[in-house]
This record gives structure tokens, C-alpha cells and sequence, in this order.
């Protein structure tokens, strides 16, 4: 999963959020977010998934999405709460 943001506080707000949020459901990352994170590129591991969150700079200059441009494209929906 990819994602970004506008700021790398946005970045890293979105990183956490994902975080948090499975944490809820007893999910948890194998991995742990930074509040100081500055990097631009949070990696969030799941064993069968990984989230990215990026800096929005970042995200266009290491261009993931072209490096699994032959990936299958998988559209996820948010749970309704």
C-alpha cells in the first residue's frame, strides 16, 4: 500500500494513523513509526503487506509505482464505522 502526504508531518500523521488503527483490530506492525521520523519514506511492515507513507517529494523521486508498474492493482475500501 503507498500513500503520501503533503508535508512530512503529513507523512507521518498518515503512518501513524494506519498504525493505530490496526493496533485497534490486533494488528500489529512489525515495525514502529518515529514521531521524529524526517526521512519521507515510512514503511509500516506486515508481514503480507507493507504500508508506505511518503513525503510527497520523496514518493515521485523513488517512484515505487514504477517499479511494480507490472503488479496487479488492488483497490482497498475502508471499513464503514
Amino acid at each position: 500500500m503507498i500513500a503520501s502526504g503533503n508535508s512530512l508531518r503529513q507523512a507521518t500523521a498518515i503512518a501513524q494513523a494506519i498504525q493505530e488503527d490496526l493496533e485497534i483490530q490486533k494488528i500489529k506492525s512489525l515495525s514502529k513509526v518515529s514521531p521524529n521520523d524526517e526521512s519521507g519514506w515510512i514503511a509500516l511492515d506486515y508481514a503480507s503487506v507493507i504500508a508506505h507513507s511518503f513525503y510527497k517529494p520523496v514518493r515521485e523521486f523513488y517512484s515505487l509505482e514504477g517499479l511494480w508498474s507490472d503488479a496487479k492493482r488492488v483497490r482497498v475500501v475502508a471499513p464503514k464505522r
